[in-house]
């Protein structure tokens, strides 16, 4: 949801009814239902923007599934800068993967644990395994673009998975969401709590995630664009940036660093959840109190939800993990059948600044989250088991804020 180099954050699957939209209040509804239609040559016509949390339109691309040859390997970075790919990504992949109708040979999901050198022998691996098609979430972008090359050489079609790989084949896909637009909802989120929560002569420190993460910088690109404006007309004061990371350790420390330094500060842009819970870690060990110091963040996690009813961050960029793992498996099912994916599921495209190209890309609709509409998304979504957000000491908590 590391939104990061992983964007987001994660989580009882038992439920795979599944699971950041308004700032201090206000949002849309996620979840929705949405019908195949077919055009006259049969291809199944996906739309990534209505990828319903059942994973029912899964189950129309059988056909296709049927088609393709050669298994479909997944690489995912770690387990460490967010929890979304355990709890999130892997198990949903496996489901839109399954439910589409490939048996359990037929895809490779594989975590790399922080290790480039593992995800290259994973790599190796699927293509000796006979894969014809690579999703890639690199732990940065010269290791992946070098496994995507490999691999494209080999006969192997890659997908960019949750974020780009800057230097990549020109001819690949890319699946994710609008980082800018995550960035912008993150940033008006802010102003939003900044006034809902009577913040008075606005004192931000502006974090962001890894400056080797592409994703980070599109994010910081979306959340940059709303608050500079505050920052040049004197409404605000940019006390200052820090170097980005998406190790909430160092985030910890980075902020802590800062607020003793600079004890004036009352809200942190935090690009992620994670972050956000190490910023509020310090917060509390300063008795700061609820509701009056602003953080953001996204990937809509257990943590992240309690801060939000707690009072110590404004909202989370709630990316419907459903969704993602779904179009991703979707264009990974028409690349492996020879199939040209349909403008509904392929819907954008992407800059790819290092090679000045454009890539082929498919997004899918983040929503901010908030106190005031996570019954209708998160919850009504029920990608987290509500006991894992208001169990035990939270359970209060939540019903003081009507979940139940």
């Amino acid at each position: 949801m590391r939104s990061a180099w992983r964007g987001l954050a994660i989580v009882g699957l038992a439920s795979m009814a599944i699971l950041v939209v308004a700032a201090c209040g206000g949002g849309s509804k996620s979840s929705s239902s949405t019908t195949t239609t077919t055009e006259s040559s049969g291809t199944p016509q996906i739309d990534a923007a209505n990828l319903p949390v059942d994973f029912s339109e899964m189950a129309k691309l059988k056909g296709l599934a049927s088609e393709g040859k050669g298994m479909i390997g997944v690489l995912l970075p770690d387990t460490t800068t967010s929890a979304r790919y355990v709890q999130y990504d892997a198990p949903f992949l496996k489901k839109a993967f399954t439910t589409a109708g490939l048996s359990s040979d037929q895809f490779k999901i594989d975590n790399a644990h922080g290790s480039t050198s593992t995800m290259q022998q994973q790599a190796e691996a699927d293509i000796t395994a006979g894969a014809s098609v690579l999703l890639i979430d690199p732990l940065d972008p010269g290791s992946g673009a070098a496994i995507e090359s490999k691999a494209e050489a080999q006969g192997v079609k890659v997908i960019d998975y949750d974020r780009l790989v800057l230097g990549g084949p020109k001819d690949r896909y890319y699946v994710s969401f609008n980082n800018v637009e995550v960035g912008q909802l993150i940033g008006k989120g802010m102003v939003d709590c900044i006034d809902a929560w009577k913040v008075s002569k606005p004192q931000l420190l502006v974090m962001s995630g890894a400056a080797t993460d592409n994703n980070a910088k599109l994010f910081a690109q979306g959340y940059n664009g709303v608050l500079n404006p505050k920052f040049s007309a004197g409404t605000y004061v940019k006390v200052g940036a820090p170097p980005g990371t998406w190790d909430p350790p160092t985030a910890a420390t980075e902020f802590e660093q800062q607020f003793t330094a600079h004890p004036n500060i009352n809200a942190v842009v935090t690009p992620n959840d994670d972050n956000a819970n190490a910023v509020i870690s310090v917060l509390l060990k300063n008795k700061v109190k609820a509701d009056t110091f602003p953080t953001t963040g996204q990937d809509a996690s257990p943590s992240g939800l309690q801060n939000i009813l707690k009072g110590y961050q404004c909202g989370t960029v709630y990316k419907l993990p459903y969704a993602e793992p779904q179009a991703a498996a979707a264009l990974a099912l028409f690349l492996r059948a020879g199939k040209t994916p349909p403008s509904s599921l392929v819907n954008s495209t992407t800059r790819d600044t290092t090679i000045n190209a454009d890539i082929k890309s498919v997004y899918t609709k983040p929503v901010w989250v908030t106190k005031t509409n996570m019954a209708d998304t998160v919850i009504k979504d029920n990608v987290i088991p509500i006991n894992q957000i208001c169990g035990g000491k939270m359970a209060q908590v939540c019903k003081d804020n009507g979940i139940q």
